[in-house]
């Protein structure tokens, strides 16, 4: 079994060392920042440094904690482990120099640990300015720690109490650069890992088969890391094919079902009844000889991309129209945004067997505003049947009944939360009330019964969280005897509820800390590795073009692709008209905040600055 490298840094009089140090596979690397001369000649060091040799562990002094990789040859450099205790500048520094300290402290540590280490440090209470503190001091007057660390790409896993009695042998020192000790009681050890790199969306070209030809389309850049993902595939042990695994066996017993996912594309073209174009991301197919994703990413392709899309400019690089003579967009292809019409088409071809439940599965795409449940791409799960004139009701009941029932059987498995689920007539919302996959569905076409799922705790409003939909249709041409029944998922959604994921951005991280809690497709309550993530915020103003209606959908769709879906609010903090010209201006305000990854303030920065650039040249406003 390999050995585990633990470098421990700051240490005062190496007590804490020697309590680490003999435990078995470990070897101790021990530094402080004084010389051996300063050090020994505090009480119990020298006892300490003796212990820690006896056992063979390496004790060095003299050690900057902010230039890590000078003290050790590169073979040596690999630690699973840092501890850094009650980290400080020495006498009265502030928590500006403190916060400066962990900051080159941190990006040290990352040239030093392995790829899973982690990066233990102690702070007295309060000083690391997480929820975790108690008293928690204002944000300004602590030291930031999480935000600092974001900063080398580090992201708090955990946190709990540094319980200095527990430590055997320990003795706490260095108050005010003296050898005395210091309050220790309320202290927290904060525990970072390494983050994944953020996501910067790049030009892709995604090729499928439609309509019997094989075909390349520009993937919106808003939705690079959601196409193709697999999730509902059977090697996926992700909660959402979980979630529709088990309510398909649940529906079998009262049904016979028949899969039809195989024949369903990606693309959609013609119109939808309701729908808004600025609702859709809207794409144009390529040429045949178009780059591959594996080209596009080797950046083979931008010249062939970006010529086709000179070809027509009546979309942009995030699927939104920009309708301009010569270009008509009913011949344009677009993302599916719901699978009714794969059902519907079924239908109407004749191909379906009446008292059958007929399933259809997949991911859909849909513009929307940032808000906590609104996801521009979810995996949507449609059941159809056809039944006799009368019975629809009854067969509305018993599907309901089976898709609670597999619900319960998941939630039973992972919380003790009190879950209710129930079936309420639509017209008992207001449009005001809806979330936003309701609202789009109600869009499409007349809806009878809303899904509705409340859990207690969960934050949601008195009704719950619509998570189906139910509605029935008739068509005379097929059969005048029969009555379709069509019930829609948002299984997302559903998957977030049953396991306690907080944001539905989770749910597309490529961080396999996220998988590895559903060992086999098994679901479980999702425990955050990324704990108290910092959050930025920055307002933009900027004066609306005159006699146009600001597109505040497409606002927000840039600030999702220029952030990499790290803005999780939009808010119209302040609007204004002169009264001479009539001219509007107005001023949001942008929370950036990541769910997964380690964001700091210069990421931050940076990406407000490209925001301010793109809306001036898309949206045509003049900033101000």
């Amino acid at each position: 079994e390999a050995v585990r490298r633990v470098l421990l840094l700051g240490e005062g009089n190496f007590s804490f060392a020697a309590s680490l140090c003999g435990a078995a596979g470990t070897y101790v690397v021990a530094t402080c920042y004084e010389s051996e001369e300063e050090v020994s000649g505090r009480g119990r060091a020298a006892e300490s440094i003796r212990r820690l040799r006896e056992r063979g562990a390496e004790v060095m002094f003299s050690v900057d904690c902010t230039k890590l990789k000078d003290y050790f040859f590169p073979e040596k450099r690999e630690f699973d482990c840092i501890y850094f205790n009650f980290p400080h500048c020495g006498r009265k520094a502030g928590v500006v120099k403190n916060r400066e300290l962990l900051a080159h402290f941190f990006r040290s540590s990352a040239e030093v640990l392995t790829e899973k280490g982690e990066v233990h440090v102690a702070l007295c209470n309060g000083q690391g300015g997480t929820p975790a503190d108690q008293p928690r001091r204002e944000w300004h007057n602590s030291w930031q720690i999480v935000a600092v660390a974001a900063g080398a790409g580090f992201i708090l896993s955990d946190v709990h109490p540094f319980k200095a009695e527990t430590i055997h042998g320990y003795k706490c020192t260095g108050y005010r650069s003296q050898d005395k000790s210091f309050c220790v009681e309320g202290a927290l050890n904060h525990i970072f890992t390494r983050s994944m790199p953020l996501l910067y969306f790049k030009p892709m070209i995604c090729k499928i088969e439609l309509e019997s030809q094989k075909v390349s389309f520009q993937v919106p850049e808003v939705l690079v890391d959601k196409i193709n993902r697999g999730f509902l595939e059977l090697n996926s042990n992700h909660p959402v094919r979980t979630v529709k695994e088990t309510l398909t066996a649940e529906l079998s017993q009262a049904f016979p079902l028949q899969n039809i996912d195989y024949c369903l594309s990606l693309l959609h073209r013609g119109h939808l009844n309701g729908i808004c174009h600025s609702n859709i991301f809207w794409t144009i197919l390529s040429p045949e000889d178009a780059p591959s994703t594996e080209e596009m990413s080797n950046g083979l392709a931008n010249a062939v991309l970006f010529s086709h899309v000179d070809f027509c400019r009546d979309i942009d690089k995030n699927g939104c129209p920009n309708v301009q003579e010569g270009c008509h967009m009913s011949k344009e292809y677009y993302l599916r945004p719901s699978l009714l019409p794969y059902a519907q088409a079924i239908i109407q071809r004749g191909t379906f067997v009446p008292g059958t439940l007929h399933i259809l599965s997949g991911p859909v795409f849909r513009k929307c505003l940032i808000a906590p449940y609104c996801m521009p791409v979810f995996h949507e799960m449609v059941f159809v049947c056809a039944v006799n004139r009368g019975t629809e009701n009854s067969c509305i009941q018993r599907m309901v009944n089976n898709i609670e029932n597999s619900i319960h059987s998941l939630h039973q498995t992972v919380s003790g939360f009190k879950l209710n689920i129930n079936l309420q007539e639509a017209t008992s919302f207001e449009t005001t009330e809806l979330n936003d996959f309701a609202a789009f569905e109600s869009q499409l076409s007349k809806i009878q019964y809303f899904i509705c799922m409340e859990i207690d705790a969960s934050g949601f409003c008195e009704k719950g969280a619509c998570v189906g939909i139910v509605r029935t249709a008739h068509y005379e041409l097929v059969s005048s005897e029969l009555v379709f029944v069509f019930a829609s998922l948002n299984l997302d959604l559903l998957a977030m509820l049953i396991c306690g994921i907080p944001d539905w951005r989770m749910l597309w991280t490529s961080d396999t800390r996220f998988l590895c809690q559903f060992p086999r497709g098994e679901l479980r309550l999702f425990k955050s590795f990324s704990l108290y993530p910092p959050s930025y915020v920055h307002d933009v103003s900027f004066w609306v073009p005159d006699g146009e209606q600001f597109d505040e959908l497409a606002f927000h769709t840039i600030a999702r692709w220029v952030s990499g879906e790290m803005v999780i609010s939009i808010q119209l903090i302040d609007s204004f008209q002169q009264s001479e010209t009539g001219r509007m201006s107005l001023c949001y305000r942008l929370t950036f905040q990541s769910c997964d990854k380690a964001l700091s303030r210069q990421d931050v920065a940076e990406m407000q600055l490209l925001f301010r650039k793109e809306i001036k040249q898309r949206l045509h406003v003049t900033l101000r």
